[in-house]
C-alpha cells in the first residue's frame, strides 16, 4: 500500500484545490475500510490502483481519506492503543461487530479531523449502518415483520427486530415507514423508531421521517405517530401525539405539532418536489440534496414563490425548467457549483 498511497500524492496536488465530489470521497472511504479492515487480495490491490489512477480527484479524495492516519499517529498513547484494540477486535469479529468498532473509529476520526471542511461528504453513518442510499438514490426495504422503509437520498438506518420491540433508528437523512402487522410474532411487538433528538412510536401507520442540525420532523400520512423527546419517559402516556395530515417535531426543547411543510414531505417517494407557495432558495435547497456539489442562490431572487411538481430524476432539467417559469438565470460555473441568480445578470 505505501507505493500506492506516495503514487496518490502528486496527483492529489492536482486537485487539491477543487471541491472533491461527495461520491468520490465515499468510494475513497469505502477503499480505505476494505484494504486497511480487511486482507486484500491481489486482485483487490489490482483494482484499487485502477481506481486510484482513473482520475486526480480520486488521489485527492484518498489523500484526504489518509490524512486521518496522520491524525491517528499523534493520539496520545493510552487513546492509541485504545482505538488500534478497537481495530483488532473489528478484523476478527462478525459483520455487526465490524459494524459497531469502525462507528467507534470513525467517529474518532472524525473528532480529530474537524477542521476538515470536506467532512460534510464523508457520511461515516452510511458505512456503519444497516442500510443506506448514495446521494440521488433512493430504496425500498422490506422488512420481515411486513414493514416497508423507504430510504430517500444520502440516507442510513439500523433494524433491529427481537422478541420485545421492533426498532428502526435513523442515523442520517430520510425515511418513509408503512408498519407491517407482524403476523408471524407470537405477541404483537411495538414498533418504534429512533432518532438523536427521541424517539416515537408508531400507532398503526404511514409517515416520513427527516432529520436536520437541529431536530427530526415528522409527517404522518395514515394513522398516528406519538413523540417521546429524548428528555422525557420512553412510555411517557402525556407525550404528543401526530395524526393523518399533521407535522410534528423532536428537538432538544422537546416534543410539539408544527405547520405542514411547503412540500408535500413524501412526494420525493414519486420522484418529485410537490411545492406549494415554497421559497426558490428553499427548493434549490431540497434540490441540492439529490445532485453532488453546491447549488447555491443569490439573495436577489432567494424569496421568489415557487409552485408546482419538480422532477428528482434529472436535476439539470429541473433547473433549467426554472429558467423558463421565473425570472432567474442559472449558471453552471462546474458541473458540480450551480449558481442561480436573476435574469440578466453575469
Amino acid at each position: 500500500m505505501s507505493a500506492a498511497r506516495s503514487a496518490s500524492a502528486g496527483m492529489a496536488a492536482a486537485a487539491d484545490a477543487a471541491e472533491i465530489p461527495g461520491n468520490i470521497v465515499d468510494e475513497a472511504i469505502a477503499w480505505a475500510v476494505r484494504l486497511d479492515f480487511n486482507v486484500p487480495t491481489p486482485q483487490g490491490r489490482e483494482a484499487f490502483a485502477r481506481w486510484l489512477a482513473a482520475s486526480p480527484l480520486h488521489a485527492a479524495a484518498w489523500g484526504r481519506v489518509q490524512s486521518l492516519n496522520a491524525d491517528f499517529a499523534r493520539l496520545p498513547a493510552r487513546l492509541a492503543h485504545d482505538t488500534l484494540d478497537a481495530a483488532d477486535a473489528l478484523r476478527a469479529a462478525r459483520a455487526r461487530q465490524r459494524r459497531d468498532a469502525l462507528r467507534a473509529l470513525a467517529f474518532g476520526s472524525v473528532a480529530l479531523a474537524a477542521g476538515w471542511s470536506g467532512y460534510r461528504h464523508a457520511p461515516w453513518q452510511r458505512l456503519v449502518a444497516d442500510y443506506s442510499t448514495a446521494t440521488g438514490e433512493r430504496r425500498t426495504i422490506a422488512l420481515a415483520d411486513g414493514t416497508v422503509v423507504v430510504l430517500n437520498t444520502d440516507s442510513a438506518v439500523d433494524v433491529r427486530m427481537d422478541s420485545v420491540q421492533r426498532r428502526i433508528t435513523l442515523r442520517r437523512g430520510e425515511m418513509l415507514v408503512t408498519t407491517g402487522h407482524d403476523a408471524q410474532a407470537r405477541a404483537r411487538r411495538p414498533f418504534w423508531v429512533g432518532t438523536p433528538f427521541g424517539a416515537m412510536q408508531a400507532l398503526g401507520t404511514r409517515f416520513t421521517v427527516r432529520l436536520y442540525a437541529a431536530d427530526a420532523r415528522i409527517s404522518v400520512q395514515e394513522g398516528a405517530v406519538q413523540l417521546h423527546p429524548a428528555t422525557g419517559l420512553p412510555a411517557d402516556p402525556g407525550a404528543p401525539i401526530v395524526h393523518a395530515g399533521q407535522s410534528g417535531r423532536l428537538g432538544a426543547d422537546g416534543a410539539s405539532l408544527v405547520p405542514a411543510p411547503a412540500a408535500d414531505p413524501a412526494g420525493w417517494v414519486d420522484g418529485v418536489i410537490a411545492a406549494r407557495g415554497m421559497r426558490l432558495d428553499a427548493l434549490l435547497a431540497e434540490l441540492a440534496r439529490y445532485r453532488s456539489g453546491h447549488v447555491g442562490c443569490d439573495a436577489r431572487v432567494a424569496a421568489l414563490p415557487v409552485s408546482g411538481v419538480f422532477q428528482l430524476g434529472d436535476t439539470d432539467a429541473t433547473l433549467q425548467f426554472l429558467v423558463q417559469t421565473l425570472p432567474v438565470k442559472v449558471r453552471f460555473l462546474t458541473r458540480f457549483w450551480v449558481m442561480v441568480g436573476p435574469d440578466g445578470t453575469a
